[in-house]
């Protein structure tokens, strides 16, 4: 029997070294993390809006140019082709905006907001704010203000 623990020691020493990656200093899980909980503190804030995170960055950033495209708004949004069409679909389908010829190109769709949709996000906009306020209570105004730079610098790419 200590033939067989001995050589299982010997095993053991010839593993790899553990790696000195570790969870919680990854820039991507913990921005992983709070993301969770931001979304979580804003669904606690919006229920009974009935809106998602992306279906309320959709809407907000439609709000904000007026007009645009599906492409074009999930590209502002940050969104993939496939997403933004379930996103685009979902909103048309409560009156949150619709869709209509481009008159400067009529075989080109164009997205608007509807005024169902902007009372919505004007909840949806006071919930927003408050998820935020809730989810950086935590530092203070300079560290604020330098995590949003940061967080604007790597998610340029």
């Amino acid at each position: 029997m200590s033939e067989f623990l001995e050589r299982l020691n010997q095993v053991a020493c010839l593993r790899a070294p553990k790696a000195d990656y570790r969870l919680d200093a990854s820039a991507g899980h913990l921005l992983r993390l709070a993301h969770q909980r931001y979304q979580s503190m804003f669904q606690e804030r919006a229920a009974g809006l009935g809106l998602t995170g992306p279906q309320f960055a959709t809407l907000l950033r439609l709000s904000e140019i007026g007009r645009a495209t599906q492409n074009h708004l999930g590209r502002l949004a940050g969104m993939d082709s496939a997403t933004i069409q379930g996103v685009v679909r979902r909103l048309i389908a409560r009156g949150l905006m619709r869709t209509a010829n481009d008159p400067m190109d009529r075989r080109m769709r164009v997205l608007t907001i509807t005024a169902e949709g902007e009372a919505l996000l004007n909840e949806a906009q006071q919930a927003g704010m408050q998820a935020n306020d809730a989810l950086m209570a935590p530092l203070t105004e300079p560290e604020r203000a330098k995590l949003v730079s940061l967080l604007r610098r790597l998610s340029r790419g």
